[in-house]
Parts: structure tokens; sequence; C-alpha cells
């Protein structure tokens, strides 16, 4: 073969020399696949000794013209002088330190507050230091039932009237007088008192949640906000009258005015629950009936010497009350009835937003 030929010829001596100084041309850098003009002038291989035999073309291998033999490799055009360089390392610098560290320590700044701000809303508030919310549940009461009053002779808090004229609607067929007819005054009692069951059925939700908690509070709170603002529009579309003239000739008989009963009523429902399960000497804050009972049977009624908080809190709820529907009924010749309770809607608003910062109760309350 042509190719055995040529290394039979080659030098052995150069290829010796070559092996024994590979440590050495790796570290100038001479590729280990060598082309020509490649390496020293001393570590040429392709010059042939002259102790050995020249090609012959007449020989019998025939002339030598494969170029396949040595495969000329570019190594300086193909490899790049930044390929053999390692990319430097990642340096962590104090800076990106201390931004992680911030950034853990807000993080667990934001879990503290989040566990505050919970404990916060679930804690139950001091029945005797809500004084100022609970007067106002009782001022509400006076102004919703000015309104409605004024307009259909229907009491949306006191259920006990409405109770009572639709057991008279119920008499009236058994008198003889063969009157069948369902008139619009029993019709709105009637909506007074189931809407009035539904919305006391809502007050519910706080055994859930804590009947007396922050939280609870100010929620139930700002669902009679959403009732009350309801009832507001729904009279507003109405586009009827605000007083009536005659018990027999109620101001509000359309489906929008039913539907603003409704509301108002479950609105003094949650309100009447909510305030019964505070557990104070305002008591419902919906119905006097007892309160006044309470305040005329209190052995201290007449201690006027000192403060006391049995008999004061329920002079406190009356006087409350008392002032609501004399606001109510100026607002309602003044304004109207729809704007009256657009204020009324403004009023529940800040108590529920009150009730986030009434004091907790003590431990040992």
């Amino acid at each position: 073969m042509p190719g055995r030929s040529f290394k039979n010829k080659l030098s052995l001596g150069s290829f010796n020399r070559i092996h024994q100084r590979t440590a050495s041309v790796k570290s100038f850098g001479i590729p280990l696949i060598p082309y020509k003009n490649s390496l020293p002038s001393d570590l040429d291989i392709f010059s042939v000794s002259g102790n050995e035999p020249e090609f012959d073309d007449d020989s019998d291998c025939g002339p030598f013209d494969d170029s396949n033999i040595f495969e000329i490799i570019d190594m300086h055009g193909s490899q790049d002088s930044t390929s053999s360089t390692l990319p430097a390392p990642v340096v962590q610098n104090r800076l990106s330190q201390c931004s992680i560290a911030k950034n853990r320590r807000d993080d667990e700044n934001d879990a503290s507050a989040m566990v505050r701000l919970k404990k916060h809303l679930l804690t139950e508030v001091d029945g005797d230091q809500s004084t100022a919310p609970l007067s106002m549940y009782c001022f509400m009461t006076g102004f919703i039932d000015s309104v409605t009053f004024s307009a259909i002779f229907v009491w949306c808090a006191f259920q006990t009237g409405n109770s009572l004229q639709l057991a008279l609607a119920l008499a009236r067929l058994f008198s003889g007088q063969h009157d069948h007819s369902f008139h619009i005054a029993d019709r709105q009692a009637l909506c007074s008192v189931l809407t009035f069951i539904f919305g006391a059925f809502i007050g519910r939700i706080g055994d859930k949640l804590g009947c007396k908690t922050r939280l609870w509070l100010a929620l139930g709170t700002f669902i009679q906000t959403l009732f009350t603002m309801a009832a507001a529009i729904a009279i507003w579309q109405s586009h009827q009258g605000s007083v009536a003239d005659a018990r027999a000739n109620p101001a509000w008989t359309n489906v929008s005015s039913f539907v603003c009963v409704g509301f108002l009523s479950a609105s003094m429902g949650l309100q009447g629950i909510m305030g019964k399960r505070v557990n104070t000497q305002f008591t419902t804050t919906v119905v006097l009936t007892t309160t006044w009972c309470e305040l005329m049977a209190d052995p201290k009624l007449f201690d006027i010497r000192r403060m006391v908080i049995s008999r004061d809190h329920k002079i406190i709820a009356i006087g409350s009350l008392f002032f609501g529907g004399f606001i109510g009924r100026l607002l309602i010749d003044s304004i109207g009835s729809a704007a009256t309770l657009g204020i009324g809607t403004g009023i529940r608003l800040i108590v529920s937003v009150w009730w986030l910062f009434v004091p907790e109760r003590q431990a040992g309350k």
C-alpha cells in the first residue's frame, strides 16, 4: 500500500523526539496533529532523513499522491481565543446579600402584620365600651321607622304591631262581612314581617364568625348599609310620595315600594339580632317596650348621685331612638324619603367602620 510504504520511510527518530516532548509542545500551543510549517525546524517530520531512501517514482508502490494521509487542521483559525478561557466566577457582592436579607425581613413583617390584623378583627369587643355604636343603632331604629310610618303606617322595626295587624286581617274573614280582600296595608305588614325574619336569620352568620368580634360587627353593619342603600334606590325609582294623608291612602303602593319596605325590614332584623348578641343594656336596639319595663324596674332608678350603667344605658337607648325619629321626619319633609334613606346609608357606613375601633374585652370580664 502507498500509505504503508510512506510510513516505513519516515524517520523513527523524529517521532521519538516528538513523543518525548509532548508536554512541552502542548505548553507552546503546538497542535498535536501537525501540519506543514507548524513545527520547529528540529521537529520537522515532513523532511526525510538523509540515511533513508527517497521515494522512487519507478518503485512498485507507484507515485505517492494520497493527500488524505495527513489531515491538515487549522487549529488557529477554528479556535477562538476566548473559547479556551473559563467564565469568570460568580461573586455575590455585599449589596445583593443585603437586598436578600431586606426582602426576607419585609416578608416576615408582612406576615406578622397579617397575624396582628387577624387577631384584631377576631377579638371580641367590650360591651360596656360599645355605647356609641349601639346608641347609633337605636338612632337608626327611630330614623328608619319614621320613613316607613310616615308613608304607609307600618313599623319596620316593631313587628308587634305588624303581627297584630295580620291577626286582625285574618279575623275579618269570620266577621260576617264577607270581606275576603287582602288590603294594601295588610300586604305591606306581611312583607315587613317576612323580610324582618329573613334579616334576623342572616344574623346567625355571626355565630360562626363570633357574634362579638370586630369582624362580624363591622361586616354585619355593612350588610345593613347595603340593605338601606338598596331601599333608597328602590323608593327613588318608584317615583312616589313620602307622606301619606290617611291610613286608607298610603303613599307607597307599587312594587318598588314593597322592595323598599322589604330591604328596610331586613336591615332592622339583622340589627336586632346583632344588638341582642352583644348582650348589653341596649338589648336588641329595636324594641323599647322591654327597655321601658326594665328601666322602671331598676332598683337604682333614683340613685342620681352616681352613674349606673344598667339605668343610664337604657335612658341613652330611649333618647337615641326618639332623636332618630325626630331627625328622620324633619328630613322627610325637607328632602323626601329617598334622600333621607341615602343619609341613613352614610350613617350606617360610619357605624360599620366605628366597630373596628371599639376596645377589646378584658380577660377578667
